[in-house]
């Protein structure tokens, strides 16, 4: 199969979807490589390193999408890349579609099948694709808020980790999920006081056996975040469904109650957020105000550490893109259930129930349209 590797477009992403190793492996395979002039800059890949690995290297994005039957990105198509997408072409990559109902329409329009990174599912439970971006975001999460609570930034002056005879930051971290649970290392060494707020009393046991007294658990209900988020220095947002859009944790009021000077980060604004107050941010401009409050709520996180993020996601995709490759995307996801669960629309059709749930689409099984 002919596999593109575009160069990505969204402001301030520098990762990219194949990193020389993966196209070594897939040309090993016999698959050929289209990999767009300059695409692996971002991350220290020159173009000559993806030539030694097997890959053939294109002057732009129209000639990768034009000749490759797999698109293989990191972030979400932007409306320049929908409109290069053809009918029956795969793409694979990170799309978010639930708070996003013009990139659906796009997709949909095209006829292309389009295949999730974040609606891929695993054995037991957990999303794999997801899981290396969300440990990124989540060590971020804290390194971004300690840097925006500086008062040249717009916080309060607070040092999270405290000195002697000063106490550290309060962090808050709702969500003990992958998020939560980098989010909580992080703040843990920095030396703040940190809460963890979730619904699953497993998931808060995971926490509290790792970290022990140094993290206070909390089963979160409408009380205990209202209790917590008032109080904190930083909240971070790290609550995810799978495939449907972010729950609204913390209201508008509430942050309108928050201490002057104190930060939100919602890693969840990839899934529309999980502040009433959150709106997408970019790397280039990534805070505003609400009130006194500071929110940093850009969309690709990751992205400021292509390198990290771009080997550790491929590490994650490199499995399934050869599945695909190989076998085709029929075979591919008819054969595996949990490869399947990431199909969002399909030759337009949209595929995910949560897709279509939250943008009102009618729901086409996934298992009819790979053919069983």
């Amino acid at each position: 199969m002919r596999i593109g590797v575009p160069k990505e477009v969204k402001n301030h992403e520098y990762r990219v979807g194949l990193v020389p190793p993966s196209v070594r492996e897939l040309a090993a395979q016999g698959h050929e490589v289209l990999v767009e002039a300059g695409a692996g800059t971002g991350i220290g890949a020159a173009d000559a390193a993806y030539e030694k690995a097997g890959a053939r290297i294109l002057p732009d994005a129209a000639a990768v999408f034009a000749s490759a039957d797999l698109i293989v990105k990191v972030k979400e198509p932007q409306p320049v890349e929908i409109g290069r997408l053809r009918p029956g072409q795969i793409l694979f990559t990170y799309l978010h579609l639930a708070p996003d109902p013009e990139q659906c329409k796009g997709l949909l329009a095209s006829g292309a099948v389009c295949i999730a990174y974040e609606t891929v599912t695993r054995a037991g439970g957990g999303l794999p694709l997801l899981a290396p971006m969300s440990e990124v975001a989540g060590r971020m999460a804290i390194q971004a808020g300690a840097h925006c609570l500086e008062r040249a930034h717009g916080g309060m002056g607070t040092l999270l980790g405290g000195v002697p005879g000063v106490p550290p930051g309060k962090v808050v971290i709702l969500g003990a999920g992958v998020v939560g649970t980098n989010a909580t290392q992080m703040a843990v060494g920095a030396g703040a006081l940190v809460v963890v707020l979730d619904r699953s009393v497993e998931a808060l046991r995971i926490i509290d056996a790792h970290f022990g007294a140094r993290v206070v658990t909390a089963f979160s209900t409408r009380d205990a975040i209202e209790q917590h988020v008032r109080s904190a220095d930083l909240v971070i947002g790290g609550v995810l469904i799978p495939g449907a859009a972010a729950p609204k944790l913390v209201s508008r009021e509430l942050v309108g109650e928050m201490k002057p000077g104190s930060v939100v980060v919602d890693v969840a604004i990839d899934q529309g957020g999980c502040f009433e107050t959150a709106r997408a941010t970019t790397h280039a401009d990534p805070t505003y105000k609400v009130g006194d409050i500071v929110h940093y709520c850009v969309a690709n996180m990751p992205g400021a550490v292509p390198r990290t993020s771009a080997y550790a996601l491929n590490n994650a995709t490199l499995p399934f893109v050869s599945a695909i490759a190989s076998r085709g995307w029929k075979a591919a996801l008819a054969a595996d259930a949990h490869l399947r669960a990431g199909l969002n629309v399909c030759e337009g059709k949209v595929a995910h129930p949560e897709v279509a749930h939250a943008l009102g689409h009618a729901h086409h099984d996934a298992a009819r349209l790979v053919g069983l």
